[in-house]
């Protein structure tokens, strides 16, 4: 007797942040759409429990940052990874997300048959090394925007001659000892800024932040005391409602503030640093970027805890270009030596596009950068594939919670309908651009990889929430670039995996 694979309507990969909400919007808007929720780690949460380097947080608040149906309750705006995850699982647990999380399945490939109309997924137990096949009417790509296997480290000239310890955020070594030890941070994101102030409480001798190019950093309130105390006069639901659309509203408006005027705003930015640093304080060389506010995500630090290190005399920002690594430290361009025992690359991710997943269209395989992103969710040419990915500009989940909306609309449609099949068609000639307009270098160094970005609505990687809820929540599932088919052969229309040449 022939064994056929479990099938499911829809596929989500990914437990984390996007995952445990996608099914959350699948349980609440689709009762009757059989789904399951492939992990490939032991564990939910994504980015949350994967990285364990000393003070992780969001920088984005979490009024934002957290679900529009889940209230976030902690005093805390800007908070800690694990109090973020524990708002995740919480989640997950109490809107009957977690059993449906299948923990160590990693997909290894997922295979399109237009004769189908369903996808095939190959899939690795991490626990028992077992391989099986489910098939699925949908895949839907939670897996984020990094590899999570490896982070970015640039060649350093002499890096086998340090004798002291050298380790990257991304795989912090539980038994990491740097108390009293004096460490060198490499790099300037939010990695970097988050680590000095963490490992200067956690008993650094000394930290010194060394960057090749600085970048902007503000000092924001932990604690929304506004939100707080609607919460207390409103009640939490009503007044995380609130909380988030002022959030909301405020992110927005710095982001068109930066654009519009970034003369005045690197002004203003510079006098709130020059305040919060030492008196005689080279603000010029060490906070001061070449490039505009907002063409990279401005860095928040809670409390400004960064600069009162620095005031303190714990931490130090050297800015400069490494020469070589020596037995003891680092030697830069300028010549002076930083000494240190141990040494952090916050370098940055490597961008990864669907967790690194093997996907192929009628035995083709998807080569990203042929393809149009459809509403920032789904691939022109590519039949039942949907993705989450967030803005850069504001809190990821803003988007996050908006796509996984649309596409249970897009489900329900195609139930009524009776179809099975539904793809984005680009029009031909239309002119295409980078999928991310960011300056960041993770972006960069990833974009000639990624998928491209048209000209017009819908093609286009739209970064405004309130242009989203127009559209997106707002706005017709139905239009002209989504075609739509059976499974029937004889009405199937087979799905191009051609886009609009870049």
């Amino acid at each position: 007797m022939t064994t056929h694979p479990e099938h499911l309507d829809v596929l989500v990969i990914g437990a984390g942040i996007s995952g445990i909400g996608a099914a959350r919007y699948l349980l609440a808007e689709r009762p009757g759409t059989t789904f399951a929720v492939l992990e490939a780690r032991a564990a939910s949460g994504g980015t949350w429990d994967l990285f364990r380097y000393p003070g992780i947080r969001s920088d984005s608040d979490l009024h934002t940052f957290g679900y529009e149906f889940k209230p976030w309750t902690d005093p805390k705006s800007i908070a800690s990874a694990d109090r973020i995850l524990a708002y995740l699982r919480e989640t997950s647990e109490e809107y009957g997300v977690e059993p449906h999380i299948r923990y160590q399945h990693r997909v290894l490939e997922a295979a399109w048959s237009t004769a189908d109309a369903r996808w095939t997924v190959q899939v690795e137990r991490g626990d028992t090394g077992e391989r099986f096949t489910l098939t699925a009417g949908w895949v839907f790509g939670a897996t984020g925007y990094y590899d999570y296997e490896a982070g970015f480290t640039p060649t350093f000239e002499g890096r086998d001659r340090f004798r002291g310890e050298i380790v990257h955020p991304q795989h912090w070594p539980e038994d990491l000892d740097y108390a009293g030890k004096r460490v060198v941070v490499i790099g300037s994101g939010a990695t970097a800024v988050t680590l000095l102030p963490a490992m200067v409480e956690g008993g650094a001798g000394h930290v010194t932040m060394l960057q090749r190019t600085p970048t902007y950093i503000m000092p924001v309130p932990s604690e929304d005391k506004l939100a707080n105390g609607l919460r207390k006069v409103l009640g939490e639901t009503r007044g995380y409602a609130v909380a988030r659309q002022k959030n909301i509203l405020k992110q927005r408006l710095v982001w068109q503030f930066c654009q519009t005027f970034p003369k005045t705003a690197r002004t203003l930015i510079r006098s709130v640093n020059a305040k919060a640093l030492p008196e005689g304080f080279d603000v010029d060389t060490h906070f001061n970027p070449p490039y505009d506010p907002w063409d990279q995500r401005l860095c928040a630090v809670p409390d400004g805890d960064l600069f009162r290190t620095i005031r303190d005399g714990m931490a130090s920002v050297v800015t400069d270009r490494i020469s070589t690594f020596t037995e003891t430290g680092i030697l830069l361009e300028s010549g002076e030596e930083l000494e240190a025992d141990v040494i952090v690359t916050a370098t940055g991710l490597n961008m990864q596009l669907f967790g690194g997943i093997a996907i192929t269209v009628d035995g083709t395989a998807l080569h990203a950068p042929d393809h149009v992103a459809y509403k920032g969710m789904m691939l022109s040419g590519i039949p039942n594939l949907a993705f989450a990915i967030g803005y850069t500009n504001s809190s990821w989940t803003l988007k996050v919670g908006l796509l996984c909306e649309h596409f249970c609309r897009l489900l329900e449609h195609m139930e009524a309908e009776g179809y099975d099949v539904c793809v984005p068609v680009a029009p031909e000639g239309m002119a295409t651009r980078p999928l991310l307009d960011f300056e960041a270098g993770y972006v960069q160094r990833a974009i000639a990889d990624l998928p491209r970005q048209g000209d017009r609505y819908p093609w286009t990687m739209s970064m405004s929430y309130a242009d989203d809820v127009k559209l997106v929540r707002g706005g017709p599932v139905v239009d002209e670039a989504l075609h739509f088919s059976t499974a029937s052969p004889a009405e199937t229309t087979t799905a191009s995996t051609e886009a609009v040449p870049a």
